[in-house]
């Protein structure tokens, strides 16, 4: 099958597009004809060697986590998913990839929902994962106030709709030129930037910080205390004594099973969506990874495969 690698790390123009083995799913796995799948963060940071000494890997690495398709193999003690089924999710995290391919295996997943299009179903899973995980790890409920940092990109965007499912009000930072987007998101936005604390109007109860852009020092200010703010991109994060959500690696967190259902029943009543900041063939994912280093990228970047 065709899968997407790279060989060496170094920029978007290492990455390949190879023939590799079909994989197959073990216990509690599915395997899955992938029609689209997501580009993360991880990915190029990955691909770059900026994480090789946080999260080394024998070269060459298959590359993606989340991905959309029709299921056509079962593993083992798997019930109430058939072949022929369209269903979106995400691989082993374990493995760190896998998933921008012809075929991937799945351990992680749900019906694919009707009111997203392939492009939206495969980039929605992996992001979805972490913002219902951290959402958790906050404890955001109706009636809280919470602060996304960098409230445009991939997980930004749906964490905004998951948080005002939840009956909570959300404060998001992005350019100025994304303040529109994001208030029709359901977010209420301001600029990014020093002195954020004077542009909020007063203290937030939660900090979800999706940047990783050096704001930690005054996000823990905002919140009140170090214990109300998670970040997912920011490794100074113990310098501060702030929370790192990881879902793979050294001191992941435990996953959200359900979040993807939850996401699937919100969609079918209107209430998620999942905004596409681009979207390349295979052969083009370079420019896709481009894209994404540009720290300006609104919404998910989907790799189209099949």
């Amino acid at each position: 099958m065709r899968a997407l690698q790279f060989f060496e790390y170094g920029p978007a123009d290492v990455l390949r597009v190879t023939e590799i083995p079909e994989p197959h799913p073990g216990p509690g796995e599915i395997r899955i004809a992938v029609r689209t799948s997501g580009v993360t963060p991880a990915d190029w940071k990955l691909r770059s060697g900026a994480l090789q000494h946080r999260l080394p890997l024998p070269l060459p690495h298959a590359l993606g986590v989340d991905a959309a398709g029709v299921v056509d193999e079962i593993g083992a003690g798997v019930t109430g998913v058939a072949p022929g089924d369209e269903v979106y999710g995400m691989t082993d995290l374990a493995r760190l990839g896998g998933a921008n391919a012809e075929y991937a295996v799945l351990n992680l997943w749900a019906a694919k929902p009707a009111a997203l299009s392939w492009e939206q179903a495969g980039g929605a899973a992996a992001n979805t994962e972490t913002a219902v995980r951290v959402l958790d790890l906050l404890t955001i409920t109706g009636g809280d106030t919470l602060l996304v940092e960098g409230a445009a990109g991939g997980v930004g965007t749906l964490a905004i709709q998951l948080a005002r499912a939840r009956g909570a009000r959300v404060i998001g930072t992005a350019s100025a030129h994304n303040h529109e987007f994001l208030a029709g998101l359901g977010a209420e936005p301001v600029t990014y930037g020093p002195g954020l604390a004077g542009r909020l109007g007063g203290p937030v109860d939660a900090v979800f910080d999706c940047a990783g852009s050096g704001s930690l020092a005054e996000l823990v200010t905002v919140a009140g205390g170090p214990g109300r703010v998670v970040t997912i991109a920011d490794f100074t994060a113990p310098e501060h004594g702030v929370h790192m959500s990881r879902s793979a690696g050294p001191g992941a967190d435990p996953q959200s099973r359900d979040a993807l259902s939850v996401a699937a029943r919100l969609a079918g009543e209107g209430r998620f969506t999942v905004p596409l900041a681009g979207v390349f063939p295979l052969n083009e994912a370079a420019a896709a990874h481009r894209l994404g280093e540009t720290g300006h990228a609104c919404g998910k970047i989907v790799l189209s495969v099949g």
